[in-house]
């Protein structure tokens, strides 16, 4: 089975800093098959029979032991993440303004009620949906300034999540189907 493991906050700001070809050595080192990187924001693909909840723990646990960085990872199976890009609910803007769409790949499904509570809360012009584990927020202004940040999304949620553009999540998409 190919994954694709997003790792959180890394080489962000200068903090946390793994190198992809590290990224690359470690998953070769626990046996994943094929482990290919994509930019320097921790895009990991690789093939491995185990689980995904066996995969991210141990994915964390040796990045801590051998590379000295706590960080935490999401995994989807390519059937997985292919299910994600079926289920943009902005199609539109995947076309006209990728860079402005982002999917935030979480650990666990929001409740219903917090999506409703996180999107009542938004100040700004930005739009959140949320379909199964991913919530799909367009950032009309770009989320560098955005009061709606990863840390905002998780805390509504209850779980940990990471986001990638959607120019990204079709590069590893790419990956994930060659």
């Amino acid at each position: 089975m190919r994954y694709a493991a997003l790792l959180r906050g890394i080489n962000v700001g200068g903090n946390k800093k793994v190198g992809m070809a590290e990224l690359r050595a470690l998953a070769a080192t626990l046996g994943l098959d094929d482990p290919q990187t994509l930019l320097q924001s921790g895009n990991l693909v690789f093939g491995s029979k185990a689980t995904a909840p066996k995969l991210e723990a141990l994915l964390e646990t040796e990045t801590k032991k051998r590379l000295g960085v706590e960080c935490r990872y999401v995994l989807r199976a390519a059937e997985e993440w292919r299910a994600a890009i079926d289920a943009n609910p902005f199609p539109a803007m995947a076309v006209s303004d990728p860079s402005h769409l982002h999917v935030v790949f979480l650990r666990d499904a929001p409740a219903a009620k917090d999506v409703k509570a996180l999107q009542a809360s938004i100040v700004g012009r930005e739009t959140v949906r949320a379909a199964g584990r991913q919530a799909y927020v367009v950032y009309p202004d770009g989320s560098g300034t955005s009061k709606l940040t990863l840390p905002v999304i998780e805390k509504a949620f209850g779980t940990t999540g990471t986001a990638r553009n959607w120019n990204t999540v079709m590069k590893i998409n790419g990956l994930l189907t060659a």
